[in-house]
Order: C-alpha cells, then sequence, then structure tokens
C-alpha cells in the first residue's frame, strides 16, 4: 500500500506543504526526517511533517533521498516551527531552516552559463554579468551574488535568460556539514606478536641501507604498544617520524590496520574546569528555586521572571534549576546574549557539568556547531549554553529554558522568520511542559507588566550576595553620582571627562584598582543637542529627537523635515552641536590625562575574532590593564572584582535616537554597566555624566530604581498606544531603488488601510510609510510602516511582496 506523506519544501518560493509518496524501499521515514523531493522544475530539501490518508492531489511526485537516517527535528520542533510561521507571519521554510545547523539546510540555487557567445548587450549590468561568466565559466547564483555585491542583477539575469543568451538550470547543493572522521592505525596482531616484529625489525642483521626505514617502523608499532589503543595516523607520524609509506609498509605486511574513526569536534575539548564549590543560598535564592522545583516536579510549564539586582546570584540560580532538572532525567537550555557568553559564564557551567555541556555560538566553526547538535540529539548533553540560536538544539526532554537578560534586544532575530526568543521559548515551554525562567536585573516593560498583573509568576532577588565581602560591609549597589555637563561647560571645561570623572579616575589609579568608561555608542552624532539646555531639536508632531542628514533634520516616525537651526527652538542660545564621540576618542583622553594608565578598548571594533574576548578578559581579569573602554559589550556577564569605579561618559546618547523604546534602553544599559562596580571587597562607585540630568530614565538609572522608571515609562506607552498595551508590527520594504521601495510601501499602506476600514478595526492604526531611521544599509533603500492595535498581525497576509519583510513585535523602530 502506498504511503503518502505531508512535507515542507525547504525553498523560499514554497508558499504551503505539499504531499508526496513513498517509492519502493523507503519505508522507514518518519516526521522531522530530511528528505530530497522534487519540486516544480528543481530539487530541493524537504522536512517530513506527518504522514496523510489520502493525498490532496490526483498525481504525487515520489520522495527521491533520505539525507539523514534519524530524524532532524523532534515533534515538539515541528510544533514550535508552525506556531512560528503563524505568529511571526513567517513562511514554514524559513522557521524550518532556522531550526538547523549551519551547512545542514542548502537551498536549491541556478546553475548559470553562457549560451550566445557574440551577443553584445547595451545595458551596464548586463555587460557585466555576461563579461563574468565569459572570464569564470559556469556559476552557481551564490558565486554571482558574491561578485555583485550589493548590485541587483537577478532581474536582468532572467530577461537574458528568456531570450536565450544565458542557460540557467537548478542544482542542490549537498549538506556542507558532516561526521568528521580521522584515519587510525591499530595493531591487527597480537600484541606478543607485535612485540616479536619490533625485535625483528630491530635486529642488528638488518642491511645498512634498510636500518632507517625498519627502526621508524618500529618506532610505529612501539608506539602503539605503549599507548595500548588505536592512534591517529598524525600522531604517529609525529611521534615516531614514520611516513605514510611506513604505515602502508606495516598494513601489507598484515602487522596493522588503517581505519577510519568518527571524531567529535568538541569547542570544549582540551578546556579544563576548576572545581566550583556552590556557595550558601540566600533566602531569596531558596525560595526562587522552590517556585521553580515546584514546577519541575508537576511536570508543569510555567514562566518565572527572576528579577534580581545585578550581583544577587541569579546565575547560582541557574546553575541550580539546571541541576534539578538533570537530577529529574530531563535536559536544560541557557540562552545568554551573544555577548554576554563571557568565559566566567562557561566556566561556572563547565565546572558543574562536565562533560556534559554543550556550547553554541557564532564564532564556532560549522563542524563544531554540527557535532555539538548531534551529540544534543543523541541525549549525550544534559545543558546547552548559548545565544538564541541554541533554543532549537533537539534534546530529547527539555525541563527548563533560562534567559540571562531576558530584557536584551539581541534576543530578537534580524532576518526572517524574525522571532523572538523570549515568546518563543515559552511557546516551546508551554508545549514541553517545562519552566520558562527569564532573568534580568533591568526586566523588559513587557515582561514586568505581566509579571505585575501576575501573568507571569515573579520571584525577587533584591540584595546583593555577600560573597568575597568583608565582614560588617553589607554589599551594596554602587552610588552613582550625576554630573550635569551644562554645568561644566560653563565651568571652562572643555574636556569629554568632568571634573569629578577625572578626580575619580586619578583616585583609583592612585590605589591601584580598576576603571571602566562606558560609552552607548549607538547612534553616534545621529542627534542635534543644545549645549546650553542639553535639549534635542525635536519633531513638532511626535516629540521625539530629529535626526541629522546632511544639512536636515528628519522625523522617522511621521516623516517631518526641516533644517538644521542656527539656535536652539527652546532657549535660543547658539551652542547648538551635533552629538557623539567614540572609544578612540576616549582612550587618547585617557592617555593625555594619565599617561601611565593602561588601557584596553573592548568594541566591536577590537574585537573580531574567536578567542579575542577570552584573551581581552583574561587580560583585563589578571590586572594587566587599568582602565577598559568599550560600549554595550562590556556592560553584561562580567564580574571584575578589582573594578571600583564605572564612568559612564555621555548617558543620553542612546536616549535621543527616534524610537519608543530608547528611554527603557538607556535605562537597562546604564543599569548593566553601573553593576561591573564594587562587586567584592572594595566598594564601587559610578560617575553618569550627561546633559540631561532632569529625563526620568537617567534619574531612575542613577536611583537604582527600576519601579519608579517602570510607571513612568508605563504612563508614557499607555497613553502613545505602544507595548504592553497595544501590539505592533512592522512592515520593512527594501530595496536596490529607492522609488521601488517607496512605491511598494505607499501600495501596501493603501491596501492595509482600506482592509482596516473593511474590517472594522477601530483601535488598529497605521503609521508611514517613511523612511527608515538607518534609511540605506548595504546598499539597499529601507522604508517602513508600522501597524499599532490589539491583533494587527491579523492584517497580515502571505505571500508577503518581494521585498517585503514582516516583523512581528519589533524591538526597534529605527
Amino acid at each position: 500500500m502506498t504511503k503518502f506523506l505531508e512535507i515542507a519544501p525547504l525553498a523560499p518560493s514554497a508558499k504551503s506543504v505539499f504531499h508526496y509518496h513513498l517509492p519502493d524501499g523507503m519505508e522507514n521515514i518518519r516526521p522531522g526526517n530530511l528528505v530530497v523531493v522534487p519540486f516544480g522544475p528543481q530539487k530541493v530539501q524537504g522536512v517530513v511533517l506527518g504522514s496523510v490518508p489520502r493525498p490532496e492531489v490526483p498525481e504525487t511526485r515520489a520522495v527521491e533521498d533520505l539525507l539523514d537516517p534519524l530524524p532532524v527535528l523532534t515533534p515538539f520542533q515541528l510544533h514550535l516551527a508552525k506556531w512560528m510561521s503563524g505568529y511571526y507571519r513567517a513562511t514554514l521554510d524559513s522557521c524550518l531552516s532556522a531550526m538547523l545547523p549551519p551547512g545542514l539546510a542548502r537551498h536549491a540555487e541556478g546553475l548559470y552559463e553562457l549560451a550566445d557567445e557574440k551577443f553584445r548587450p547595451e545595458k551596464p549590468v548586463a555587460q557585466r554579468l555576461i563579461k563574468l561568466l565569459r572570464e569564470r565559466g559556469v556559476l552557481r547564483t551564490g558565486q554571482i551574488r558574491t561578485a555583485f555585491g550589493p548590485v541587483a542583477w537577478e532581474r536582468e539575469a532572467e530577461r537574458l535568460v528568456r531570450s536565450g543568451v544565458l542557460r540557467r538550470k537548478s542544482v542542490l547543493p549537498p549538506p556542507s556539514v558532516r561526521p568528521k572522521k580521522i584515519r587510525m592505525v591499530q595493531l591487527a596482531v597480537s600484541r606478543r606478536e607485535a612485540e616479536a616484529v619490533v625485535a625483528s625489525l630491530q635486529s642488528d642483521e638488518i642491511s645498512a641501507s634498510r636500518k632507517p626505514a625498519a627502526r621508524r617502523r618500529a618506532r610505529v608499532l612501539e608506539a602503539i604498544l605503549g599507548e595500548g589503543k588505536p592512534l591517529a595516523v598524525e600522531w604517529v607520524y609525529a611521534s615516531s617520524d614514520a611516513k605514510l609509506g611506513d604505515v602502508k609498509w606495516l598494513a601489507e605486511a598484515g602487522w596493522v590496520d588503517l581505519v577510519y574513526e568518527e571524531m567529535m569536534r568538541d569547542p570544549l575539548s582540551g578546556r579544563s574546569f576548576a572545581a566550583d564549590d556552590p556557595p550558601v543560598l540566600t533566602g531569596e535564592q531558596d525560595a526562587a528555586l522552590g517556585m521553580i522545583a515546584a514546577a519541575l516536579e508537576q511536570h508543569r510549564a510555567e514562566r518565572i521572571l527572576l528579577f534580581g539586582i545585578t550581583g544577587s546570584g541569579k546565575t547560582e540560580v541557574y546553575l541550580r534549576a539546571a541541576a534539578d532538572a538533570v537530577r529529574r532525567g530531563r535536559q536544560a537550555v541557557i540562552l545568554v546574549p551573544e555577548i554576554a557568553l563571557t568565559p566566567q559564564m562557561v566556566q561556572r557551567f563547565g565546572s558543574r557539568f562536565p562533560g556534559r555541556l554543550g556550547l553554541v555560538h557564532s564564532l564556532l566553526s560549522q563542524g563544531e556547531r554540527y557535532d555539538v547538535w548531534r551529540r544534543a540529539r543523541a541525549g549525550n548533553l544534559d545543558v546547552i549554553l548559548g545565544p538564541r540560536s541554541a533554543l532549537f538544539s533537539p534534546l530529547p526532554d527539555i525541563g527548563l529554558i533560562v534567559l540571562d537578560e531576558e530584557h536584551d534586544s539581541s534576543y530578537k532575530a534580524g532576518s526572517a522568520p524574525f522571532y523572538h526568543a523570549r515568546e518563543t521559548a515559552w511557546e516551546y515551554a508551554r508545549a514541553l511542559q517545562a519552566v520558562c525562567l527569564l532573568g534580568s536585573a533591568t526586566p523588559d516593560l513587557v515582561t514586568y507588566h505581566l509579571a505585575e498583573s501576575g501573568r507571569i509568576t515573579l520571584a525577587r532577588l533584591t540584595r546583593r550576595v555577600a560573597a568575597a565581602m568583608p565582614a560588617g560591609r553589607a554589599p551594596e549597589l554602587p552610588p552613582v553620582e550625576v554630573v550635569d555637563m551644562r554645568q561644566e561647560l560653563r565651568a571652562g571645561n572643555r574636556s569629554m571627562f568632568s571634573r569629578s570623572l577625572s578626580s575619580a579616575l586619578n583616585g583609583c589609579l592612585e590605589r591601584k584598582e580598576q576603571a571602566i568608561l562606558f560609552l552607548n555608542r549607538r547612534g553616534v552624532a545621529s542627534s542635534v543637542v543644545c549645549r546650553s539646555c542639553g535639549k534635542p531639536v525635536e519633531c513638532p508632531r511626535c516629540s521625539l529627537p530629529l535626526t541629522s542628514h546632511g544639512e536636515n533634520l528628519l522625523c522617522h516616525h511621521c516623516g517631518y523635515r526641516r533644517g538644521i537651526p542656527a539656535r536652539c527652538p527652546a532657549c535660543a542660545s547658539p551652542t547648538i552641536r551635533p552629538l557623539g564621540v567614540g572609544t578612540r576618542q576616549v582612550e587618547a583622553e585617557v592617555q593625555r590625562l594619565f599617561p601611565e594608565a593602561r588601557t584596553l578598548r573592548w568594541d566591536r571594533d577590537s574585537v573580531e575574532e574567536a578567542g579575542e574576548h577570552d584573551i581581552l578578559l583574561e587580560h583585563f581579569a589578571s590586572h594587566r590593564a587599568d582602565v577598559l573602554i568599550g560600549t554595550q559589550m562590556i556592560a553584561k556577564g562580567l564580574d571584575l572584582p578589582h573594578v571600583t569605579l564605572v564612568g559612564i561618559v555621555l548617558a543620553e546618547l542612546g536616549l535621543l535616537l527616534p524610537d519608543y523604546r530608547s528611554p527603557e534602553r538607556i535605562f537597562q544599559v546604564l543599569g548593566q554597566v553601573a553593576g561591573r562596580a564594587g562587586r567584592a571587597a572594595e566598594p564601587g562607585r559610578v560617575v553618569l555624566q550627561t546633559y540631561l540630568p532632569e529625563h526620568y530614565a537617567l534619574r531612575c538609572a542613577a536611583a537604582h530604581d527600576f519601579p519608579g522608571f517602570a510607571r513612568v515609562e508605563t504612563d508614557h506607552r499607555r497613553a502613545l498606544g505602544y507595548p504592553p498595551f497595544y501590539n505592533l508590527v512592522r512592515l520593512l520594504f527594501v530595496h536596490t531603488n529607492e522609488s521601488a521601495a517607496r512605491e511598494q510601501a505607499e501600495a501596501t499602506a493603501e491596501t492595509l488601510r482600506a482592509r482596516i476600514v473593511e474590517q472594522g478595526l477601530v483601535e488598529t492604526s497605521l503609521t508611514g510609510p517613511v523612511p527608515c531611521f538607518f534609511e540605506k544599509i548595504g546598499g539597499r533603500f529601507r522604508w517602513q510602516i508600522v501597524l499599532r492595535g490589539p491583533s494587527p498581525a491579523a492584517l497580515i497576509e502571505l505571500p508577503l511582496p518581494e521585498g517585503c519583510h514582516a516583523d512581528v513585535d519589533p524591538v526597534t523602530l529605527l
């Protein structure tokens, strides 16, 4: 009897699922298997979703190949992919592909060759394309895309194919990852026989011309005998000076065998983890763990917000909760923002789960990520640690999912399917009947609102843990001094450092302590600010800071435009300037004022390669530098006991961005970076420099007052119709031609406005279309529409126009 399957083709053009039949001899196929199927004129990969009693079409096509005998996705992952596709208005193809390790999921590519050598095109793009194919021969789509960069060539290639100038066929590249196998050499005879062979090869009776080879071959056997197990041939060569010919000679003689053995590529291989004695828990930590244990015991899906100040021991709660899940026979996934995946975090989890920890992050090789994925699928790992993509590790029975720094915007994917790991983790936990633990010192306002309203369980850690504190001193958050830089200017101080920060730095260096200078560089020189009153030039319609574009200022929310004023609109002062400074400038100023200070810069420009984070952090932690200067990368996950001073060079840089979440982001990052000071024996201090000392986000950050900030910001959100009171969808239109992006956005906006009227959605509004704050990225122009309402995603119908992306629950409108 013919078996029919429902399969999701991994092809961007696949808008739905399709039915196929199994050919004879291919019976053992299950949901989650990765297969090859015909799709139109091409072959593509597909994921088996399940079987169907009868197909929806009269004639079905056959599955052509099974790429992995084991399912690549679990049943719960298949459920999650379908949920993501519906919730985020994304194709099922993009959701399934996001769950597979890099290199395993492959899309069909076009293969182009020149068919008419005599054709002489007139258009520049066609000329360039034909010249490329003449010079390099047959090329794949990816190779042409690399050669052309941001230049659009696809439409011209399609026209040339239709006119017969080019030939194109579809090819499906095989997976670029596979198990790694290394060649091993092992004894083919008994130990006694091998020892006799060694003796004969070392005999003085061997002629002088044959002795060097004989001695090398004897050393090969001695190496294997000494280790008592098969050895990698590279190791044998290094230890015996032997060559491949020597090993082959021994194999042909029947004394050794050459075999291939699979080797797992483990990014933690060779690392030793110092013993980590669990500290005594505080009462608050113990209470939080009691909540988690109760849910694990009852196999109950539950969301818990662990709201703990910096240094309150949240990581210890994660470690104990993971150990509890493992003790019950389940596994744990620990998600952290990628920049918070520090050696200290890896050390703590590695010491508690030796040999059972899997590490996932973007700097690993494809082979390493593939092997961690395979070990997770086989149930050989208890804990997975990594950024948002680690959520999709195919562990067989997940009992706990942790999101450390749950407020961090890096949990939102920046490309299709634009999922947020926090919401996706909760849906996954709900299906798995697992605990979803959200930890933060500065929670996302939506998460906090849910906790305050009782829809999420709330656990609080209100005190710093007392580890490393001297007797008699209670651990406290560091005091924050707010310096009004307007007063510094009036006093004649033109330096980027206030007198207070310069004095604090001097004292810190004299005491042989360490300092961090933090620069919130996002939005450098984008806003125009008055140096006298501190106010930015704002949009009269939206009260959002205008963004400088050459000689003009633009509102990226409503499209309002004006020139740069000669005087401040608020106080008429002529001291109005773009606002911004970089880490190199800060470092130069430190070296000018304190020539003896040893400085380190830590930002995305200075740390690019795998392992550089570890080296730089170890360098600073071992006190081989005095001042660490950096951006957001230094705000998270660092426990540096010698740091007693944190200087925030210009606190409001990120505050002036025209985005509704700017106050929340600046409060969060200032709270995080301030928490780096005074975490050990010496008390800490924070100096916060600003031209806007009266802004509520800065005042609350200086007071470590999250509830106060949440009250003010929530009131603003309620008045303006932003989350958590209304939901948002951002439609992004990207094109190499600005007119095309604008026209497509305008046409879509017209369709959506009509749909809102037809459906009577009085609470749903549409803003735009307007150019994005980052108007052009990678040679492509960007326009956007923002939908706001109770369920704005319901207005989005798939498929979306080409070049249009739907971002449900966006974390930024820039």
